[in-house]
């Protein structure tokens, strides 16, 4: 038995919850994790799990085994990848989850900078909006934004992203030019919604002492970044997007800024992972490449 792929194989047992679900992320079959998991408790000469037909859960031995091997596991990656020279870099397989527009607008292209400082990394990109399981998938971070929904995660805010409200010219042609952000909860007018901030924006629109929160009835809601944008560009409704997705469609002539007299306030964005995960030096090398690539966006 190799203590360190045994304790790999326990430590995602108890964080997927399941020996089948360890199996999967460890690209290994249940039988193997089985065995790991039965030869590690036979060496330590104690139960570590408590398995049902529902839910593998650690004994109190387990669950102090697991905080220990955690550290463990991470200081070994750290002494592996934290010595000078190339032979030594950060390297392996990072699972990473984000919005697909940030993906495709932001992060991909950048990536050959990313690669040619450590290409030792091979990045596994989920490109969703969706609520991911982070330690049930085993993914090492998301980047999301907005106010977190696990408050549970270890979290680094990486940037503020500016927000504005924009519509399609023919959506303009049709139902006509808002003036003011109350407008939008009235006839003729209709939003694009996102399916987690409901149908309003999350933030409040301030010009002066003035303050207005924005609700308004749709035709569409969604939960994906691109087909928010492209019902917006299709004329199905106004939108809010970040400065990002919306300043190509502007200069395109696509997209039409509305209220540049109203401040909206900026969109948290976080980089999260587990809170009882230790961070490897290759997830710490890439959340510093966010930050920076963030900080010119």
């Amino acid at each position: 038995m190799d203590r360190f792929d045994a304790m790999k194989a326990f430590v995602r047992v108890v964080e997927a919850g399941s020996f089948t679900r360890a199996a999967e992320t460890l690209n290994m079959s249940r039988a193997t994790v089985t065995q790991l998991v039965q030869q590690l408790e036979a060496r330590l000469r104690v139960r570590l799990l408590n398995r049902t037909t529902r839910r593998v859960n650690t004994t109190p031995d387990g669950a102090a085994f697991y905080e220990r091997a955690v550290g463990i596991l991470a200081d070994l990656d750290d002494l592996e990848t934290g010595l000078p020279g190339a032979a030594t870099a950060p390297r392996g397989e990072l699972r990473v989850d984000m919005p697909s527009p940030l993906a495709a607008l932001v992060v991909v292209p950048a990536l050959p900078g990313f690669h040619a400082r450590y290409p030792d990394i091979v990045l596994d990109l989920g490109a969703s909006d969706r609520k991911v399981d982070i330690i049930g998938e085993n993914v090492d971070c998301v980047i999301r934004g907005g106010e977190l929904a696990d408050g549970s995660l270890a979290a680094r805010r990486v940037a503020d992203l500016r927000l504005g409200v924009y519509a399609a010219p023919a959506y303009l042609a049709r139902a006509g030019t808002p003036a003011h952000p109350a407008e939008l909860g009235e006839d003729p007018h209709r939003i694009v919604a996102f399916r987690w901030s409901g149908n309003g924006l999350p933030y409040a629109m301030r010009r002066g002492g003035e303050s207005a929160s924005v609700h308004g009835r749709y035709v569409l809601r969604t939960d994906d970044g691109n087909a928010y944008l492209a019902a917006g560009l299709a004329g199905l409704g106004i939108l809010w997007l970040p400065d990002y997705m919306a300043r190509p469609h502007v200069a395109a002539g696509t997209l039409q800024p509305l209220f540049p007299e109203w401040h909206i306030d900026p969109m948290p964005l976080w980089i999260a992972w587990p809170p009882n995960r230790h961070l490897s030096r290759k997830v710490r090398v890439f959340i510093d490449w966010v930050v920076e690539l963030m900080a010119g966006v």
